[in-house]
């Protein structure tokens, strides 16, 4: 059974490189990309969702095979399709376009959920995409949260909204409902502008550990993270990297953060460890394939000490 093991919505990600016609064609979705970046990070990591009975479905079995990410609570579909998704890289930063309505992960409701994994678990971990896909899915989320805070297991939940899947105000309601009942918060400060209306990075900590997160991670993007509790918080500094693609850069930070304190119980060194790893996954294309290892994020910390 994995001690980190996710729910949500696997995708199979087309990147335009920028300027050309090209697309690179991987696997995604923030969740599982977060389990990847877990497994990399020495975590036993694992997903509960569903894949079409298609290529795309076999493709994302595929890789997690070979990244050791546990897909015995993945259910194949015969009747719908694996969710895919296009990436474009302009002046504004990256575009996301989706093709995953009426996707097998989609249909995923509260009857699939591997109950027994889920309380075996060390920790649980969505995401608002993991809600916003559907109705079913986003029952799915409450009910294995449910399971998994009458067990015991810590419950950790990034916002990552999208606003192409689901208007603010219902997000905002569903989000915030589901942040009043989690351990681990992991937001980003551009969803904060959105889910709590303010800028500041200590505002929207507070916000969060009013809502009980033990644990508020603040990804800041280029601008590093803060990391809050109760009791102490601390403002990490980017990692400065030549970064190429930020696709996948805050999924990388969620389970590279999991994965470490999860190893040490130390909020604060998980941060500082989740920061160096996400400014290292953007110096490649795609979401999965430059997500570091654990011994790559070693030997950048011991480099920048």
């Amino acid at each position: 059974m994995p001690d980190i093991i996710a729910l949500g919505e696997p995708m199979v990600e087309l990147n335009r490189h920028k300027g050309t016609e090209h697309y690179a064609v991987s696997c995604g979705g923030d969740v599982s990309n977060a389990m990847v970046a877990a497994a990399r990070s020495g975590a036993a990591a694992g997903m509960a969702t569903a894949v079409g009975d298609d290529e795309f479905g076999r493709m994302l079995l595929a890789m997690w095979a070979r990244e050791g990410v546990d897909a015995a609570s993945v259910k194949v579909d015969a009747a719908a399709p694996t969710g895919i998704y296009f990436v474009a890289h302009t002046e504004a930063g990256h575009e996301f376009s989706y093709r995953r309505a009426g996707s097998a992960a989609s249909l995923f409701g509260p009857e699939d959920l591997p109950r027994d994994a889920i309380r075996s678990a060390k920790v649980l971990h969505v995401s608002g995409i993991s809600q916003a896909i559907s109705t079913r899915a986003a029952d799915a989320v409450f009910a294995a949260m449910a399971e998994a805070r009458a067990a015991g297991v810590l419950l950790s939940y990034d916002t990552n909204i999208r606003v192409k899947l689901w208007p603010v105000p219902r997000a905002r309601a569903v989000i915030h409902e589901a942040m009043t009942n989690i351990d681990i918060a992991l937001p980003g400060l551009d969803d904060a502008r959105l889910l709590v209306g303010v800028e500041d990075p200590d505002a929207v900590a507070d916000r969060y550990l009013s809502f009980g997160a033990r644990i508020v991670a603040l990804k800041l993007g280029s601008q590093g993270c803060l990391i809050a509790t109760a009791e102490q918080r601390l403002r990490i500094p980017p990692h400065r990297v030549e970064a190429v693609d930020a696709t996948g850069a805050g999924d990388t930070f969620d389970g590279a953060f999991l994965a470490e304190y999860l190893s040490t119980g130390d909020a604060f060194r998980a941060g500082l460890y989740a920061n160096t790893a996400a400014a290292l996954a953007t110096r490649g294309y795609g979401a999965v394939d430059p997500m570091p290892r654990r011994a790559d994020v070693l030997a950048a910390l011991q480099a920048s000490a």
